[in-house]
């Protein structure tokens, strides 16, 4: 096989897992929230893990990421590094917080959160929550820009880099 041939068979299988790839990751996020321009994100009222009330009116006047996490999750822990320096890097031009859900008892939470350092806050979820954000596997993340309209969204691993290009610009 000449060079040239190579190179053009590595050319279309490269293409072919691309596309495979794209395909799953846009199966995945068929159910999510719609990131339209006028839509804004889905009212919330839920408690962090020192009592502390969040509402969507703690988000407005900046960006945030809004990251669904379950605590048994081993992609959420993967990720959970990714999450906390990309805070550490943006956390005073884009919020992060992260929601729990699918958890049994607050500790499974405080665990979480403990063994990742997470220095975000963490609020506590639920099933209606889960329903409400069309959350079904986890991580999934929203990006909501200054208004709190829903411009971006993901599930699966989340990098620094990932979530800086997403946020980007807001």
């Amino acid at each position: 096989m000449t060079c040239g041939a190579r190179l053009k068979r590595l050319a279309l299988e490269l293409l072919l897992v691309v596309s495979i790839v794209g395909g799953v990751q846009a199966w995945r996020m068929r159910d999510l929230l719609p990131t339209d321009r006028g839509s804004l994100a889905p009212a919330f009222d839920l408690r962090d893990l020192d009592g502390r009330r969040w509402t969507n009116a703690s988000l407005a006047g900046r960006p945030a990421v809004v990251y669904f996490f379950a605590p048994w999750c081993h992609v959420c822990a993967a990720s959970s590094p990714q999450l906390r320096w990309f805070h550490r890097l943006r956390g005073d031009g884009v919020r992060v917080i992260t929601v729990g859900l699918d958890w049994n008892a607050e500790r499974e939470l405080r665990d979480y959160a403990s063994r990742h350092s997470m220095p975000m806050p963490v609020l506590a979820g639920d099933a209606a929550t889960a329903a409400t954000w069309r959350i079904s596997a986890y991580p999934t993340y929203y990006v909501l820009d200054r208004r709190g309209r829903i411009v971006r969204r993901d599930v699966g691993f989340a990098t620094v880099a990932g979530l800086w290009i997403r946020t980007h610009g807001l």
